[in-house]
């Protein structure tokens, strides 16, 4: 018998119910600061943003989200791509200045057959904790992000800032 901890979050249901906001891509409301459309980005540059998730798996769950509608990476440019690779690596460095991860799970779900609720690219940046059991032990058992979202928001764009 599996034994498994329920943790009831009223607005994540909403959302897999369907209850979201009436746009035609979330994420294309994210990048246009949509006021009916929360938003915890926290850096921006010509090609990219870069923001918390609002339903983080851990403390310091980051998006990368191109600002130019694409639902694959094979559609992004080869300069946009290695972009994301810097972006990537520049994410690794600031998480890990803000967070004591021992480790991170990197990518994406790609398509409704692959997990992906979003058609809009973006790369997720999990960073993974020490006191974890794992990736099946997380999603098995109750996880709860004790930090306040606006005040993880806050902690990444004073790094970003600061962070070449």
């Amino acid at each position: 018998m599996i034994e498994r901890n329920h943790l009831f979050a009223s607005n994540k249901l909403d959302y897999v119910r369907g209850k979201r906001p009436d746009v035609p891509c979330i994420l294309c409301a994210v990048r246009d600061r949509n006021p009916e459309v929360a938003n915890l980005e926290v850096y921006r540059d010509q090609d990219f943003l870069i923001s918390l998730n609002l339903y983080p798996y851990n403390p310091g769950h980051l998006m990368i989200v191109p600002l130019r509608h694409v639902e694959w990476p094979d559609e992004l440019t080869d300069q946009e791509a290695l972009h994301l690779h810097h972006l990537q690596k520049k994410c690794l460095k600031i998480i890990r200045q803000i967070y004591p991860a021992g480790g991170f799970n990197l990518g994406y779900n790609l398509g409704e057959i692959g997990g992906g609720s979003i058609a809009h690219l973006h790369m997720h940046i999990v960073p993974r904790y020490r006191n974890e059991h794992g990736f099946m032990a997380t999603l098995a058992h109750t996880h709860i992000v004790v930090e306040d979202p606006h005040l993880m928001q806050e902690k990444f764009q004073k790094a970003f800032e600061n962070t070449p």
